[in-house]
């Protein structure tokens, strides 16, 4: 079972290795892979032979958050195809998150490198996080003029309290490994050289044991929150919708492709809703 170029998955027993496979641009997230992910995780989800799940990212990074670049291409658009071009892509992202938050099996995201936007709200769904030392996280969407997705409005304030939540996304600071792990956002972090295996033999101890347990166990943890989240997501998705013809998001991307800092102080606010 393959998602094609951009998603790959590999067997090993009972544990399927899901790789995101952009490394060139950081893994980051466009249509082809979010359709890609999404497609491969609800068959995953569907298949009784796989009883684990490990995450990652090909190359140098995890996820770099979304592809600015295709988001760029946008702005010749009309706002009316714009909203609808991020409607279907945050349509399919958020569907991989919550074939991850409701599936019975537990999923392990294994950080490999930088990981920002979207990736951060995707690893944190998992249900276990191990990242490597070197590995680097921002929420970045501020930088954009954007608003999260992803779930990481719902989680993050969950994991970390509403106040450092709050930080995060507004000032879109990196951080590194060690303070996602004071942060409760990972739950261990080790060498790079050490990721993937650590990673794989956790999924394995898992994938060996009670499955029936285990899929009861996840069911109440997120149960209090599941309700919730869904309706979140949804709110996710409407409000990065709304702003996608906005001056500020425009102004965002127009900086990434310039390579220099955004100047939102001449933006009117655009669409807040």
């Amino acid at each position: 079972m393959t998602g094609g170029d951009v998603v790959g998955v590999e067997m090993r027993g009972p544990v399927a290795h899901v790789t995101v496979n952009r490394p060139d641009a950081l893994n980051a997230l466009d249509m082809a892979l979010a359709t890609a992910l999404d497609g491969v995780l609800a068959g995953l989800e569907a298949d009784d032979a796989v009883r684990a799940i490990v995450l990652t990212g090909a190359g140098r990074a995890f996820m770099a958050g979304g592809d600015v670049r295709e988001f760029a291409t946008t702005l010749d658009q009309t706002p009316a195809d714009r909203r609808r071009y991020f409607s279907r892509l945050i349509g399919h992202a958020h569907g991989a998150v919550q074939r991850i938050w409701r599936m019975p099996k537990p999923v392990i995201a294994a950080i490999n490198g930088p990981v920002a936007g979207f990736g951060i709200g995707l690893a944190a769904a998992c249900d276990v996080s191990v990242a490597a030392e070197g590995a680097g996280f921002s929420l970045a969407y501020c930088h954009l003029g954007a608003t999260p997705d992803g779930g990481a409005t719902m989680i993050l304030p969950h994991l970390c309290g509403l106040k450092r939540a709050s930080e995060l996304v507004m000032l879109g600071d990196r951080f590194g490994a060690a303070e996602a792990h004071r942060l409760g956002i990972v739950n261990q972090v080790v060498a790079a050289d050490a990721l993937a295996t650590t990673a794989a033999a956790l999924a394995q101890r898992l994938a060996a044991g009670p499955a029936g347990a285990h899929a009861a166990a996840k069911s109440l943890l997120r149960a209090p929150l599941t309700a919730a989240f869904t309706a979140q997501l949804l709110a996710e998705k409407e409000r990065f919708t709304a702003r996608a013809d906005s001056a500020e998001f425009a102004e965002g991307l127009r900086a990434f492709l310039d390579k220099r800092r955004p100047d939102f102080t001449g933006c009117r606010n655009g669409p807040q809703a």
